[in-house]
């Protein structure tokens, strides 16, 4: 079969950054992140996430190729901010979204399974 080993999909091959940055040329504050071993789901809540702020005129991601497992994403900011800026708040505010969420998971879980 020609389809590529299941381990692929995850694991960051040897020499590979993670997170990589590459700047616009043709467009002031705007920027392209490549995210390797990644699919829609981070890329969607990234997107979403940058869409928050209001420093943000552009954010977008898309896939090159289904066997490729990279996503390309696409910031552009106002001149008060910078694309690697606005990256990193993201991430940071998702972070803290997540550790709310999973207090607030792990939380009810204990009140529940006291009932059993």
């Amino acid at each position: 079969m020609n389809a590529p080993d299941r381990y692929e999909r995850f694991v960051v091959p040897e020499g590979v950054k993670k997170v990589s940055y590459e700047r616009d040329t043709k467009i002031i504050n705007a920027a392209t992140f490549t995210i390797e071993r990644e699919e829609h789901t981070i890329g969607n809540i990234l997107r979403m996430q940058l869409h928050r702020d209001e420093n943000v005129l552009f954010a977008g991601y898309k896939l090159p190729h289904p066997l490729q497992y990279k996503i390309l994403l696409r910031i552009q900011t106002t001149s008060q901010s910078s694309p690697m800026q606005a990256y990193n708040q993201a991430i940071n505010d998702l972070d803290k979204e997540l550790d709310h969420l999973k207090n607030q998971f792990e939380g009810e879980l204990a009140k529940h399974s006291n009932n059993f």
